[in-house]
């Protein structure tokens, strides 16, 4: 059984790239590099659509868990948590929705503050940043998927980019 993290105490090692599951959402596999570099998480979302549910914000949106592929696309749906202007690499400042997402991440899981973007054009569909790591993550970044790999079939819909 995994325990949600919210403590700093641990010293998990991870690698600069891992297999992470978002178990609230039915995601079992989608790979996720490791940024220290960036404060918040971010997750490939598509059709997203704000409403309102019950005088609450409320997000829906696509998750291709797969890069290049439209296989296995998860609909999902959750209340906004906040709206931040987050700063890309380019220097560009976009603003976007902020969800809570339940990570497992190398054994264990932990509750992130995930912003919603379109990750199309990037290597991963999925990164971790800082805020996510300070539950007592430390990053080698010289190895790769301590936490495992996804199963070969699960690695091969992803076009082999395991």
């Amino acid at each position: 059984m995994y325990q949600v993290s919210r403590s700093t105490h641990s010293n998990t090692l991870t690698g600069w790239r891992e297999w992470v599951s978002l178990p609230d959402l039915g995601v079992d596999w989608i790979k996720a590099k490791i940024d220290t570099g960036a404060r918040t998480s971010s997750l490939h979302a598509f059709d997203v659509h704000e409403f309102e549910r019950e005088g609450e914000a409320w997000v829906r949106f696509r998750v291709n868990p797969w890069q290049d592929s439209q296989d296995d696309a998860v609909v999902v749906e959750c209340p906004v948590h906040d709206r931040r202007a987050v700063r890309s690499s380019s220097g560009h400042a976009q603003e976007r929705l902020v969800v809570q997402l339940i990570i497992r991440l190398v054994d264990r899981e932990v509750l992130a503050e995930v912003t919603l973007s379109n990750r199309d054009e990037m290597g991963f569909r999925m990164l971790i940043g800082r805020e996510a790591l300070r539950h007592g993550y430390v990053v080698d970044p010289a190895r790769s998927f301590l936490g495992g790999r996804a199963p070969r079939e699960a690695r091969r819909r992803n076009r082999g980019r395991a």
